[in-house]
């Protein structure tokens, strides 16, 4: 090199897209979790439309599941029986719904229950407690179990169960 030669110029170091910087994580982050929140709540009222009888089901269930602790077993096994009774007849209409009493009614609840639940087996308190006398006993788990069987319920009976019925009518079963 000699005394008074330039030396040329360098360029700047290309600015590296990764690793990305935090906010651009905390900003991808942000937007994972709306699409995530966007997706739950739109299919929470797909399956319980505002005003129609799965959401006001599932809030009245809901709220008999709160009350539990003020309610006494025989007052929880009355008011989950009306539920549900409730539920059947504004999903499937008072003539065929209300006439229906004891087994008759559980073997209902089981086939309007797609979920599994065996309504006959385990419905049998709804039945016996809300007549019995005041014990102060009862079963609270039998119960609570009850609740979140009616909450399934009420999530997978969908029109597809009304087609089938009428299909079981017009062929007599």
């Amino acid at each position: 090199m000699y005394p008074g030669q330039l030396l040329d110029i360098r360029g700047l170091d290309n600015i590296p897209w990764w690793p990305l910087a935090t906010g651009w994580w905390i900003l991808g982050g942000l937007i994972i979790l709306a699409v995530l929140g966007l997706v739950l709540v739109t299919r929470y009222l797909i399956l319980y439309p505002p005003g129609s009888w799965r959401w006001e089901a599932r809030r009245a269930l809901v709220r008999l599941k709160r009350q539990q602790s003020q309610l006494t077993p025989k007052e929880q096994a009355a008011r989950l029986s009306e539920l549900l009774r409730r539920i059947s007849i504004a999903q499937f209409g008072r003539p065929r719904i209300a006439s229906l009493t004891g087994d008759e009614w559980l073997q209902c609840l089981q086939r309007l229950d797609t979920s599994g639940f065996s309504w006959p087996e385990h419905g049998k308190i709804l039945l016996t407690l809300p007549y019995a006398p005041d014990s102060g006993k009862g079963d609270e788990d039998a119960i609570d179990d009850l609740i979140q069987a009616a909450l399934l319920m009420i999530r997978h009976t969908g029109s597809g169960l009304l087609r089938r019925w009428r299909r079981e009518d017009n062929r007599g079963v």
